[in-house]
């Protein structure tokens, strides 16, 4: 239900020997894959991207104004074809927020489309956290995160904030047997990231609300406010 993780995939391809994984993108909305890598590809390619748009299909990202974009700078992704549904049943409003005039599926999901059409996913586009008029995208700070050798799992947010309009809070799970502090974790990202991007705030937690299907559910994460977060 969610990119997997760079630093995971791998530990598949290394511990598990699956070397000829491949990482497929779609949606319930288009049958479901428009994207896929090949088990020719590099194994850089096959652990940063979703792949290439499948045959007879086509794919697209677009800015706010529904432009297409350059090749390497970050806009919606949408996409076309004889997979994308016809629309959700008994419900015309849903369907014209998702599906244009053109017939594009509008995705929510933010991506980056490089010169050879390899796409990689950076995030959703109501997940993106504007700090101080800084776009931040949650998927990033994720992936850098799980390169902590204490961090077994990590989600980041964005929480309403005064000053800045919204501050950043990463969730953790920690691997059992290690042990890492919110002040911990805050130096070393400040010794590799641009400061605006590292945490304000932490907070440690054994599992993330889920829905049946597995998929983390960050609007409850985003129910807790600043002076919780501040008061721990």
């Amino acid at each position: 239900g969610a990119t997997c993780p760079i630093e995971v995939m791998r530990r598949v391809i290394g511990e598990m020997h699956m070397a000829e994984v491949q990482i497929a993108y779609g949606m319930t909305e288009t049958s479901p894959v428009s994207l896929q890598t090949g088990a020719t590809d590099d194994l850089e390619r096959r652990v940063t991207s979703v792949g290439r748009t499948q045959p007879q299909l086509e794919n697209k990202v677009v800015d706010a104004d529904g432009n297409t974009v350059p090749r390497g700078e970050i806009g919606e992704l949408c996409t076309r074809g004889y997979s994308v549904m016809l629309g959700y049943w008994n419900n015309p409003k849903a369907t014209a927020e998702s599906i244009d005039g053109d017939c594009w599926m509008h995705t929510g999901d933010l991506a980056v489309m490089d010169e050879q059409g390899y796409v990689r996913i950076v995030g959703r586009s109501k997940d993106m956290i504007i700090r101080g008029g800084e776009n931040i995208y949650p998927r990033e700070l994720e992936e850098f995160f799980f390169t902590h050798p204490a961090v077994a799992d990590v989600q980041v947010i964005g929480v309403p904030c005064s000053k800045y309009g919204e501050e950043i809070v990463a969730w953790v799970r920690l691997h059992p047997g290690h042990t890492a502090s919110a002040e911990e974790l805050r130096e070393w990202a400040t010794a590799r990231i641009a400061h605006f991007k590292v945490p304000r705030y932490f907070r440690f937690v054994d599992e993330f609300p889920m829905t049946v299907t597995g998929k983390v559910q960050k609007f409850r994460m985003r129910e807790i406010s600043v002076e919780e977060l501040a008061a721990r």
